[in-house]
């Protein structure tokens, strides 16, 4: 009987779990429903799975970027406290709930694949190692709280088909703000950060120009290019860093913040400025493949949308909405990452204190992907004041949210660290309180919860995404007259710079332009 927990634990952790994999076979269906060439559809889909395996990469180089910062960070500061790791947890769950999280997450995604047929939410959601925590969370909470196995397979994934479906039709007004259409959607779970971000960017953004709008002196005009602009803030954000460390913790401990130490200051400083400049490689590297899997993905579901889902939108992770404001993704991640110091200071001068909330320290990683993310939602709606705004109430929703999770998650609240983005927190919370009622009346309460989020989500997409509902009315559409390129426009080629010189007379006229 071993096979029934090996194949579909091989189907989670190899397949399902791997974004790229998942992307590239929903691909390869969306492409065959089209009727294409058995070339086409090889080739759509292997260009589609590289397409995400560069946002890996890009993600990889990310955390290998950020990782030394974190330690100046500390060093600088002192603080100790839970550091929020979706991965780790997952990881430490796995050896004790393996395979409950691999049923759990098998009928979740054919539960949400149901609900998209057949309700208003056409919402596929693609990002398969957020699945992979949600279910992990779910199962933790379900079986701490002394459900049966069976009994907690069915009832997460429930719950988890139900969330695939509902967040991404909660947050796309605001979404379907940043992108100007319906061709795809927020598919992850920091969803009540993004929609807290457009929200807070309309309160505060009135007149306040667009991120991306940037009016610099000639001199200066070389900050207009994004991977620039974040390779020497970032560069300059390390070397204060490292100075501040350096000054606190002296040499021998600060060398140390670099795996195999520097060999002296001058060494160490310019590991620093290389590390920032790095980070600007890596979110160059995402930007690259988020185009590469758009321009083969959401054609493809023009097929899952004919055959399986009628009018399906793919629903896909969070870098997915970085090149429409990147500017507003490194505004996002530093209010994001303040808003997580700030934070942090309340719950070590007040909630620890009073209740005895753990400390959670700001990780860069969740706050560069939440954050930047927030950053462009509340640019969408409020421009450079919103992006701040929407970054900042980011970071103080994934700093609290996690300090209370932790005490629904039994045994696992010991460890040094939680789930970290904001729909862990909210989600976890309400369901771990009611999943202590124990017994029947438990298992009530926590469908009441889940009906309760799928009826919002139903009445949202029919009465505000269906009615078609701007978040910012007072703001251009994106793609309007007057406001910038899109970056599909601005990939194409560069603009003249100089004014046209009328053809002289009698030429003949040039040719139509190639459609």
């Amino acid at each position: 009987m071993n096979w029934l927990v090996s194949i579909p634990e091989f189907l989670v952790s190899e397949i399902l779990a791997v974004p790229a994999f998942l992307i590239g076979i929903i691909t390869a269906v969306g492409l065959a429903a089209l009727r294409k060439s058995t070339g086409q559809v090889i080739g759509g889909a292997l260009k589609a799975t590289l397409g995400f395996l560069l946002i890996g990469a890009g993600a990889t180089l990310v955390v290998a970027s950020l990782e030394p910062l974190g330690a100046m960070i500390l060093g600088a500061t002192g603080a100790q406290g839970v550091i929020p790791t979706n991965e780790a947890i997952a990881g430490i769950a796995q050896a004790e709930y393996g395979a409950q999280v691999a049923w759990l997450m098998i009928l979740g995604f054919a539960i949400s694949l149901v609900l998209a047929r057949f309700t208003p939410l056409r919402y596929v959601f693609l990002t398969g190692h957020h699945v992979l925590f949600m279910a992990t969370m779910l199962t933790i909470i379900l079986a701490t709280a002394g459900y049966d196995g069976w009994v907690t397979v069915l009832l997460g994934a429930l719950l988890l088909g139900i969330l695939m479906v509902s967040l991404p039709a909660l947050a796309h007004p605001w979404t379907r703000r940043i992108t100007g259409d319906d061709s795809v959607a927020i598919g992850h779970f920091g969803t009540a950060g993004y929609i807290a971000a457009g929200a807070v960017g309309r309160l505060v953004g009135r007149n306040s120009r667009s991120t991306e709008d940037a009016k610099l002196p000639e001199g200066l005009r070389f900050l207009r290019d994004s991977m620039v602009a974040t390779a020497l803030s970032m560069a300059l954000m390390y070397v204060v860093l490292a100075v501040l460390f350096l000054a606190r913790a002296g040499t021998e401990e600060a060398f140390t913040a670099f795996e195999g130490g520097a060999t002296g200051v001058g060494n160490y400083i310019m590991m620093s400025i290389t590390q920032g400049l790095q980070f600007g490689v890596a979110v160059a590297v995402i930007l690259f493949g988020v185009r590469t899997i758009l321009g083969e993905l959401v054609p493809a579901f023009q097929g899952i949308a004919a055959k399986v889902v009628p009018g399906a939108i793919p629903a896909l992770d969070a870098p997915i909405v970085f090149p429409y404001a990147q500017n507003a993704v490194l505004l996002g991640f530093i209010s994001s990452f303040v808003g997580g110091l700030i934070g942090l200071f309340v719950l070590s001068v007040w909630l620890n204190p009073a209740i005895g909330l753990a400390l959670i320290l700001p990780g860069l990683v969740p706050h560069f992907f939440t954050g930047g993310a927030a950053g462009v939602y509340g640019n969408a709606t409020g421009g450079r004041r919103g992006a701040l705004a929407g970054g900042f109430v980011n970071g103080l929703l994934i700093t609290f949210l996690p300090a209370f999770l932790l005490s629904v998650l039994g045994t696992f609240g010991s460890e040094n660290t939680t789930f970290g983005d904001a729909d862990f927190g909210w989600f976890g919370i309400a369901v771990g309180s009611a999943a202590k009622i124990g017994s029947v009346g438990g298992i009530v309460v926590i469908l009441l919860i889940g009906l309760g989020v799928l009826g919002l989500a139903v009445l949202v997409q029919r009465g505000v995404v269906d009615a078609r509902w701007d978040p910012s009315p007072g703001r251009a559409w994106p793609g309007a007259p007057g406001e910038r390129e899109t970056e599909a426009v601005a990939a194409s080629g560069p603009t003249l710079a100089h004014p046209r010189i009328a053809p002289p007379k009698g030429a003949p006229a040039p040719p139509p332009p190639p459609s």
